[in-house]
């Protein structure tokens, strides 16, 4: 090699492609809040938008391609955060944040519908938020799938449940004094980290005690259950779970949603290394590593050598 070679490869490490498979969650969606003294219902936060090369993807949607990537490039990466539960100010759950790894968006839960004076609508997102009664759950992102649309509310206060991550929320049910909270929908299943587990659960619907009897659970995947005349549940952290809905007239009644997850899986002949502070754990196994990482709101980027 000549001089100007050698100075060359030494400024400007080779690169060269692998593949790699992952898991993408988005943080799952708040559940609302009745705040009204009528007590009235609340619906369930949608959990996270799924996207994942391995078993299956959320929403029902087709299996991802694995990526090809470079050594010695960087890419971005991204934990979205859960959105917090509907309070006495604001009765809607919050939409989750985003989940981001190279040009792969998982796109936030939509937050549950809350009523404080008006039945709320859920709110849009990877899978949308549950409804509060006689209103209509949010959609969900279609391009690309990656969850179900939110449950709508029962008429005459039957609450809404949330949206899942594989499965469409219940739609409340039933009128007064017997109006049942719609079940949160259920996650999706992959078994990249090695071992089979659900994310994206839909939080459960839920309300005042005056109309509902009977709050919604929350779907598998880690969602929250609903809650009568109280607070709903909070949705599993690194699930991308949705909270539960509930009721609460002085402070927060909608559950806080769970943040999402990003899981990365590549030839263990490749050390990934990250430029920030995300937490994240590797394990390797049968010619493969798969690092997992759990820091929600921090933006970073990973390569590999």
């Amino acid at each position: 090699m000549s001089l100007l070679g050698i100075i060359a490869s030494q400024n400007y490490p080779r690169t060269v492609s692998f593949t790699l498979d992952y898991l993408v969650v988005a943080g799952g969606g708040g559940g609302g809040n009745d705040f009204q003294t009528s007590g009235r219902s609340a619906g369930g936060g949608g959990g996270g938008g799924m996207r994942c090369t391995v078993g299956a993807t959320g929403g029902g949607g087709t299996v991802e391609s694995a990526l090809s990537l470079l050594t010695n490039t960087s890419y971005s990466l991204t934990v979205g955060a859960g959105g917090g539960g509907g309070t006495n100010t604001s009765a809607n759950g919050v939409s989750g944040s985003n989940s981001i790894f190279s040009t792969i968006t998982a796109t936030g839960g939509g937050g549950g519908g809350g009523h404080n004076g008006g039945n709320n609508n859920g709110l849009t997102g990877g899978s949308g938020g549950g409804a509060a009664n006689d209103a209509t759950g949010g959609s969900r992102t279609s391009s690309p799938v990656q969850g179900f649309a939110g449950g709508n509310g029962g008429s005459q206060g039957g609450p809404g449940g949330g949206g899942g991550g594989s499965a469409v929320g219940a739609v409340g049910t039933g009128f007064w004094p017997n109006a049942v909270g719609g079940n949160g929908g259920n996650g999706q299943t992959t078994s990249i980290s090695g071992s089979s587990l659900v994310y994206a659960g839909g939080g459960g619907g839920g309300g005042g005690s005056f109309w509902v009897s009977t709050a919604g659970s929350g779907g598998t995947g880690g969602g929250g259950a609903g809650a009568v005349n109280g607070v709903g549940s909070n949705g599993d952290v690194n699930k991308g779970a949705g909270g539960g809905g509930g009721r609460n007239t002085t402070g927060r009644g909608g559950g806080n949603a769970g943040s999402g997850v990003v899981i990365l899986k590549y030839p263990d002949t490749r050390t990934a290394t990250f430029s920030g502070g995300v937490t994240h754990s590797t394990n390797t196994s049968g010619g493969f590593k798969t690092t997992t990482i759990t820091a929600a709101g921090i933006s970073d980027t990973v390569s590999w050598s």
